[in-house]
């Protein structure tokens, strides 16, 4: 009864009064073939309580590029008319929302040791501090649980320590998910991959090769005030939940957040914005203890990943910069032998190369920061899909999404190892 109430609560705030609105939310495929339409299209997706899905500004609305916009059902007739008006024309990505968040919440068991169907569900904040907790106790001979910090609301920040059976002196690689709080495959990912490297080890070749080299870092949620948010009170929520006395806007970008040419070209200095960056690098606890736990580990940690959604795309250094990395080159063949894999495996697309030529200018990203710190190989992964479905994606997409990741994580992890024999 508890959760039907929390469901139907937000719910109710993300798509309006059903009886006083017979518009329901919707998500809209637009595409402006003017600069004139892209100024009309850059207002209509900061205002009217619309949430820009892709890009993640209007800044970044360019003609001819398709965007995704998340129209609540209060806005549709004001925005309908208003693309009407300008002759712009728009396709119905997703006309179903609120049963697709409905689907997203529906979870029949929150017990971890149920079997493989808990990993095809998406969890509460609560379930996955929960499922943190038992798989610590029930593996301490290859689960080690470490708290780096706290979120703004005082949540634990609790990072999973992953170690084979082999205790000589190991690199380390860190993988990072739920920093974009509506993101939930990310977070999926992240419990997937630590019941995966659990369940194979000794079993599996890769991963075992992996755990027997490298020590892996992963923290299952960057964001737990945001993701909570997302669970509790609006779906489409990127923050976190930061407040500052000049301003009633709330949050931060943590993936703006980082001291890579932080707040330049491609971040906001409004706080009401999706992509505000900030008071100043590490402002936010939530990126500062990440910062601080890998500056405190940067002489074994050799791999950087952040998982992300949506769009497909396996992303390098840089994206605050259009300038190439010393590496390029390596970084470029290991995203694309990860690419090829997914294809071969999967027959999924997956598009790759440095953030910013790749898709758009995104200073403060923790990635970058990760690879100037001195991580010589850090990626940012997109994890589906490509628009059908978005940050709605349906829990029966969750296990190809997760072992399309699963086998890029691999492919590039081994590529790193022998790299740094």
């Amino acid at each position: 009864m508890k959760f039907l109430l929390i469901v139907g609560f937000w719910i109710s705030i993300l798509i309006g009064n059903q009886e006083c609105t017979p518009e329901q939310a919707q998500v809209f495929s637009i595409t402006a073939r003017t600069e004139e339409e892209v100024e009309i299209l850059r207002n209509v997706s900061s205002d009217y309580e619309t949430v820009l899905w892709q890009p993640a500004a209007p800044s970044y609305i360019k003609a001819n590029m398709e965007v995704h916009l998340f129209i609540p059902a209060a806005s549709m007739s004001t925005v309908k008319d208003l693309l009407s008006k300008h002759h712009i024309s728009h396709r119905v990505m997703l006309s179903n929302v609120e049963e697709l968040i409905e689907m997203q919440t529906r979870n029949e068991t929150t017990d971890p040791r149920s079997g493989t169907s808990y990993y095809e569900k998406y969890h509460s904040l609560e379930d996955i501090y929960d499922w943190i907790n038992i798989t610590t106790q029930d593996h301490p001979e290859m689960v080690q649980l470490i708290l780096i910090g706290s979120s703004y609301e005082k949540q634990p920040l609790f990072v999973l320590k992953l170690s084979g059976k082999e205790r000589h002196p190991k690199r380390a690689m860190w993988i990072d998910c739920g920093i974009h709080a509506r993101e939930w495959i990310s977070p999926a990912f992240c419990l997937w991959f630590v019941q995966y490297a659990i369940s194979f080890y000794n079993l599996n070749y890769d991963i075992t090769e992996m755990l027997n080299n490298m020590d892996i870092y992963v923290l299952p949620v960057l964001n737990p005030d945001g993701y909570k948010y997302t669970w509790t009170k609006n779906r489409m929520w990127r923050k976190n939940r930061s407040r500052q006395e000049d301003s009633f806007c709330v949050g931060a970008d943590l993936n703006r957040n980082f001291d890579a040419n932080w707040c330049t070209e491609g971040a906001s200095k409004r706080p009401c914005d999706e992509t505000y960056c900030g008071r100043f690098p590490e402002s936010e606890p939530e990126a500062m203890a990440v910062a601080n736990f890998l500056r405190s580990h940067k002489h074994v940690m050799k791999l950087y990943l952040s998982i992300h959604s949506y769009s497909q795309m396996l992303l390098f250094p840089y994206s605050c910069s259009y300038e190439e990395a010393t590496n390029h080159q390596e970084l470029n063949e290991l995203a694309h032998e990860a690419a090829m894999n997914i294809r071969r495996y999967y027959r999924n697309l997956y598009k790759y190369g440095p953030g910013a030529k790749t898709i758009y200018l995104a200073p403060g990203g923790s990635d970058d920061w990760a690879y100037n710190l001195g991580i010589p190989y850090s990626f940012t992964f997109e994890l589906q899909d490509k628009g059908q479905y978005g940050f709605l994606l349906p829990p029966k997409y969750i296990a190809k999404a997760c072992n399309e990741a699963l086998i890029a994580v691999k492919t590039i992890a081994l590529g790193v190892i022998k790299k740094t024999q």
